[in-house]
């Protein structure tokens, strides 16, 4: 199971256990529990505090629990092979069983051992989804700090009956209780604010005694991360508040165009983003929503952002990097079949759907790269575009059309999106050119069609926005508010990349520290300092 090379690195690990662990599998006959046992004692192997039992009584096989041996209540077990994108998770099960520290704030960790409930997880993965290590992580780090809370890992691909019976068709998809309790990428303090009632109010109250800043910057993606570690280094005092720190960079698979950087995948750039801002003395206010700005009365004085919770952050200067989102198709079925056989993200999904019929909406480059990545997988693509022509690069078009079991339907306006009201079976489309109306039968529907501005509470504020949501910048990123810059996909800057995402943000960081040095604190805002 484990190459000498990845046998190596285990091992290195391993030597962080403080205290013993035990394995104890569930297995049948069949060969991936062959592959299970192989994997269990290859582990073993490596060192001498974890030993393995193979006398499991578990329903599901192949499973394997991983607990503390001083305390078995403490443990997380995981159902099939958590290999791929979810080795790292295995990994860390092992050391936070052995008692080796997460890396997480003592707050949380608090949060998780005061739960007071019996909390019954359990979460479908696919081994090919970069949006299920989070919320394996965070479900592992619950069960192994809180012995009334268990969690259930299993791998879809191998429990397909599972994801069946339970009509699972995005993942990462978690139960609790054997209810339905949250769909696609969550970390550790997403699942405690759905628990913990009273985490919204004790959150908005430690918001509300922050001193104001000199920057704050709203939104955390890659714009957000460069104008923050900028004025930090100038010397500013920086906020950043973010609805999910990474922003779409966390739901990117494949990141090829990133200069200096032949590979990397959204979730370790995410990643990489957090550890350099954390190199500096910025407070990182994740998982904070923004809902109004309140612009300062004269220059120099304090712009008020107005959270979701109810709490303010006030600030000399504004730096808006709140990014972009998929855009929904709008059209009937499309939310009430979300989760259901209509997916935005093909990487985590995709799987799902093997040897099933599906189509994918938008002819960009999007698209056409989601095609050609599900025909390798599913029976079946329709790509269905609204243009009479495909917009995405020749090249991609060119693979597209290679592919024997994909159809190309142009001049098509989706008008629905069709189900058995449990999941899809078809949608319905318009022919643009003739107006006859034609229904596909298929399991799944992947939305490719492009990104809208997260700007709405932004309305009113007197920040201009554009007639399609974007903030209207100048070259140096300022908005039509004085000391109110932004950044990134939310503008109007054309090209929406990650690395021109990066190089605004730092203008825009520049054009800040410009206005801080320039405009003089207003006299109100001193005699409330004094």
């Amino acid at each position: 199971m484990l190459d000498a090379t990845m046998q190596a690195q285990l091992k290195q690990y391993l030597a962080n256990l403080r205290e013993p662990i035990e394995l104890v599998a569930s297995l049948g006959d069949d060969p991936k529990s062959a592959q299970t046992r192989e994997l269990l004692e290859q582990i073993t192997a490596l060192h001498d505090m974890v030993s393995a039992r193979f006398d499991g009584s578990d329903a599901r096989t192949p499973s394997f629990e991983i607990r503390r041996a001083s305390d078995p209540a403490r443990s997380v077990r995981f159902a099939g092979l958590p290999m791929g994108h979810e080795f790292t998770s295995l990994v860390l099960a092992l050391l936070w069983a052995g008692g080796h520290p997460p890396k997480v704030e003592a707050e949380v960790l608090e949060q998780i051992r005061a739960l007071d409930g019996d909390f019954a997880f359990e979460m479908y993965f696919s081994l090919s989804c970069h949006n299920c290590p989070d919320v394996v992580q965070a479900l592992t780090l619950m069960a192994l700090e809180n012995p009334r809370i268990s969690a259930t890992l299993i791998e879809g691909g191998t429990y397909k009956d599972g994801v069946d019976s339970r009509d699972v068709l995005a993942v990462p998809a978690v139960f609790l209780n054997g209810e339905s309790f949250a769909n696609g990428k969550m970390g550790v303090e997403e699942i405690l604010a759905k628990l913990d009632t009273n985490a919204p109010a004790r959150a908005a109250a430690k918001l509300a005694e922050k001193e104001p800043f000199e920057v704050l910057v709203v939104g955390g993606g890659p714009a957000g991360a460069s104008a923050a570690i900028y004025t930090a280094r100038k010397g500013f005092s920086t906020g950043i508040a973010a609805e999910r720190f990474g922003g779409q960079v966390q739901d990117t698979m494949g990141i090829e165009n990133f200069i200096s950087v032949a590979y990397t995948e959204g979730p370790k750039l995410a990643a990489q983003l957090e550890s350099h801002v954390g190199e500096y003395d910025i407070d990182l206010m994740n998982l904070q929503r923004a809902e109004k700005l309140i612009p300062a009365a004269q220059p120099g004085g304090y712009h008020e952002v107005v959270m979701e919770n109810g709490a303010s952050l006030k600030a000399r200067s504004i730096i808006l990097s709140t990014g972009a989102r998929w855009r929904n198709l709008g059209v009937p079925g499309e939310q009430e079949y979300r989760n259901k056989g209509v997916a935005y993200c093909p990487h985590c999904d995709g799987p799902l759907f093997k040897g099933k019929r599906v189509a994918v909406i938008g002819g960009g480059n999007s698209g056409v790269e989601a095609a050609i990545d599900l025909a390798n997988i599913v029976g079946h693509v329709t790509l269905v575009e609204f243009d009479s022509q495909l917009r995405a690069d020749q090249v991609l078009q060119d693979k597209l059309r290679s592919l024997p079991n994909v159809d190309i339907i142009l001049s098509a306006q989706t008008t629905e999106v069709t189900g058995d009201g449990s999941r899809v079976n078809g949608l319905t489309y318009k022919d643009r050119e003739s107006g006859a109306e034609h229904q596909v039968e298929l399991e799944g529907v992947f939305v490719q069609i492009g990104l809208v501005p997260n700007t709405e509470w932004l309305k009113g504020s007197g920040v201009e926005l554009s007639k399609f949501g974007e903030v209207v910048v100048d070259a140096k990123g300022a908005t039509s508010l004085p000391g109110v810059f932004a950044a990134g996909d939310c503008t109007t800057v054309p090209y929406k990349q990650i690395i021109i995402a990066m190089g605004e943000g730092s203008k825009a960081a520049l054009s800040a520290f410009d206005y801080l040095i320039r405009t003089p604190l207003a006299k109100e805002q001193l005699a409330e300092a004094a």
